[in-house]
């Protein structure tokens, strides 16, 4: 990261004192800060923040100088202050919005949902009120990225409303882990347009307002560009549009040098959100921090100033820099290992092995794609499965045979109900083959070749892989992410069958 000019290492930046007074032991007043009026600008006066800091976090200045946070405090600085911020209605947007509204900030909630979603928590609406209940003022807005004309009514609003716009938070995004045959042409355009073009738009549209400001930040949400190929080989498409987006921080950075700051923002750790509980499957959110380590690093990178900028700076080291030593504020479950996040130094298969180890339960080596002739019984008919219809028979010996059988005696009428899905296993490795489990036909059956119905989700790995999955010594959600299993098909019947799962590695 570049060091600001202004930079003062004997401090906790924090703090937001000058060195006088922090030395001070003068009992800081009680007073709480006078509200900032709707519609009012960023506080350029000459008022000094280290004034009003005691009363916002409580104790003496001199207290607050020598005793770190947990957390890292408010400061005031962003009071009056409009933040437009897209994807706000829930995760990460909304933990920055609540942060800044702390301050007294006003936000724009530039995001989507409007109606309440079936599986998504929040919408426009009740991060408004949040926001509101937090200390700040909110102006919700439908405002899907990849349309400009939404976009641009959003921003008129926000500075009919608040008068202009002093900071943009880059947060929408768009995510889908495949490869490049399984990625359809409907998600590559929605990642490129979500993500890398949103964020040039969402930019475009907010900087002549944003060169208005003394303020004058744009943050985005995206990773530093690493380009070793492990990044790129299991999700490519996914990962060339989160690079646009830090694109835009390099490029824009030096165009706006001395007007605008414009700033990377990405997590040491994994982060809990709906996003990750979808991807990381059961007990992942134990490996995970919260939303607030976040929202914090990112109250740090804008009320710096505006020559702090052209950096891709990741959450934990920033806030050490700021003097923030405690982290267990921020773990979902603290004392418990974190799972390092995409696109730093740790490659896929160290995380996956990461997630493994402490019991997640995943959806992500390379499966080879290889077919094996279907077993016939002796008068030329496949042999009869445990509904009665035809599959092929298991094999009497080596680990995925012995896995099949258990899977076929743990298949119940109720396992099937719960599924309805038919599931095909396409292994390399020591047993090559093609097996199947059908969990959505009559009462359900398992076996050898390919079924004998047509099939929701194809699952490549190995079959050591396999054998690991099902006993519960590999969770298949790291599988995935690390590009041990490939899936096609049904992604929501992946997960379920993920599920169902533990009841079999009981068995094995």
């Amino acid at each position: 990261m570049t060091p600001t000019d202004d930079a003062r290492p004997v401090l906790p930046a924090h703090c937001a004192l000058s060195p006088s007074l922090c030395r001070s032991s003068v009992r800081a007043p009680r007073a709480r800060p006078q509200p900032v009026r709707s519609g009012a600008r960023c506080p350029r006066g000459s008022v000094s923040i280290a004034r009003r800091l005691p009363s916002l976090v409580g104790g003496s200045a001199s207290s607050r100088c020598t005793v770190l946070s947990a957390m890292l405090p408010n400061s005031g600085k962003l009071a009056g202050c409009t933040l437009f911020i897209t994807g706000a209605s829930r995760g990460i947007g909304k933990a920055i919005a609540l942060k800044a509204a702390k301050d007294g900030a006003n936000i724009v909630i530039a995001a989507k949902t409007g109606e309440p979603h079936r599986t998504l928590p929040g919408t426009i609406y009740t991060a408004a009120e949040e926001i509101e209940a937090a200390g700040g003022k909110a102006l919700p807005c439908i405002v899907n990225v990849r349309e400009e004309q939404q976009i641009v009514d959003a921003v008129e609003k926000a500075v009919q409303k608040f008068g202009g716009i002093d900071v943009l938070v880059n947060n929408a995004s768009a995510i889908s882990l495949t490869g490049t045959l399984e990625t359809p042409t409907k998600k590559v355009d929605l990642m490129m347009s979500a993500n890398t073009r949103g964020t040039y738009l969402a930019s475009k549209i907010c900087l002549p307002y944003l060169r208005k400001s003394n303020i004058a930040h744009i943050l985005n949400i995206s990773p530093p560009i690493n380009l070793n190929p492990v990044w790129f080989k299991n999700h490519c498409a996914y990962t060339i549009s989160k690079y646009g987006m830090s694109m835009c921080v390099l490029g824009m950075a030096e165009e706006f040098k001395g007007e605008v700051a414009v700033n990377a923002l990405w997590p040491q750790t994994a982060i809990h959100t709906a996003a990750m509980d979808m991807l990381g499957g059961t007990g992942v959110e134990q490996q995970c921090r919260k939303t607030d380590i976040l929202a914090d690093a990112a109250y740090c990178i804008l009320t710096k100033p505006k020559n702090y900028t052209g950096n891709f700076v990741i959450d934990e080291n920033l806030l050490r820099e700021e003097g923030i030593t405690n982290f267990d504020a921020y773990a979902v479950a603290p004392g418990h290992p974190l799972l390092p996040d995409f696109f730093l130094d740790v490659d896929p298969n160290t995380i996956a092995m990461k997630m493994e180890a402490q019991g997640a339960s995943p959806v992500f080596r390379e499966g080879k794609k290889l077919e094996e002739a279907k077993p016939e019984s002796p008068d030329g008919a496949k042999p009869k499965g445990l509904d009665g219809v035809e599959s092929a028979s298991v094999k009497s010996s080596g680990p995925v045979a012995e896995t099949f059988k258990i899977i076929q005696g743990a298949i119940n009428e109720d396992v099937v109900r719960s599924t309805q899905g038919v599931f095909m296993f396409e292994l390399s490795g020591d047993e090559v083959g093609t097996w199947y489990i059908d969990l959505k036909n009559n009462g359900g059956s398992a076996g050898i070749g390919e079924p004998p119905v047509k099939v929701d989700v194809v699952m490549s790995l190995s079959s050591s892989d396999f054998v690991k999955m099902f006993s519960g010594k590999l969770k298949p959600t790291m599988a995935f992410m690390s590009g041990k299993l490939k899936i096609k098909g049904n992604m929501a019947l992946a997960i379920k069958l993920e599920k169902m799962m533990t009841q079999f590695s009981s068995k094995l």
